[in-house]
């Protein structure tokens, strides 16, 4: 089965990084083939990584070295996609046209996902001709370490994609969390309220900014403070 993972940025990469190693032969996708194919290398050395780490044997990275590949042209490498993931920018105008494309040449029984952190998935159901396989696939970064994966459901989303999307998330060897489309989806919507919450605690002058993200650490496990994070 393949997927394919349309822009080869930070989370690009990653999440062509992790459906190599679940198995999948995966197409990495970008404007020239030269950042497809940078993409294609940061995975790499991210696997490479892992085996000096100890987290990923020889053979794994081997074998996912060998499902892996670049490409400038989506059209063609959506042709026979069981999974498209978009991984571009947030410009609302880039993605509809991005979704397009790979709507108008992938198998019409394919899912169509977009790792928007915060963009309406209904809205980018819009430009489709087959909304109802368009589903938000959104990563967190970086990709090959963090778990969580929002699978957000549009307004238009049907039962069959939904269940395609959580079996691809369990192969990949990540949790899911199930998200009507809404602004900022769960994650997004709470961690705006958390650090503008931390923002007016050190304008009243409650604690320094170190010691409130310090509580947040310790007392909640958060692996970064509010501001910290949002610094």
């Amino acid at each position: 089965m393949k997927v394919v993972v349309i822009g080869a940025g930070t989370m690009g990469h990653g999440i062509a990084q992790v459906s190599a190693m679940a198995g999948y032969t995966t197409v990495q996708v970008d404007a020239t083939l030269l950042q497809a194919s940078a993409g294609v290398e940061r995975a790499l050395g991210n696997l490479d990584d892992g085996v000096k780490r100890g987290k990923v044997t020889e053979a794994a990275r081997d074998a996912a070295a060998a499902l892996l590949s670049a490409s400038d042209d989506i059209a063609s490498a959506v042709a026979d996609a069981v999974i498209v993931i978009e991984a571009v920018p947030e410009r609302i105008d880039l993605k509809h046209s991005i979704l397009a494309t790979a709507d108008a040449h992938m198998p019409s029984h394919s899912i169509l996902g977009s790792n928007t952190s915060s963009l309406s998935i209904t809205d980018l159901q819009d430009t489709v001709t087959h909304p109802a396989r368009v589903v938000g696939l959104h990563f967190f970064n970086p990709v090959h370490i963090n778990p969580l994966i929002e699978v957000v459901r549009g307004r238009r989303t049907d039962d069959a994609t939904m269940t395609g999307a959580l079996a691809y998330v369990e192969r990949i060897g990540k949790e899911a969390v199930v998200v009507n489309d809404s602004p900022g989806f769960a994650t997004s919507r709470l961690g705006v309220l958390l650090g503008l919450e931390a923002m007016r605690m050190l304008e009243e002058g409650v604690a320094q900014a170190a010691d409130i993200d310090r509580a947040l650490e310790l007392g909640y496990r958060h692996p970064m403070g509010p501001l910290k994070l949002t610094d």
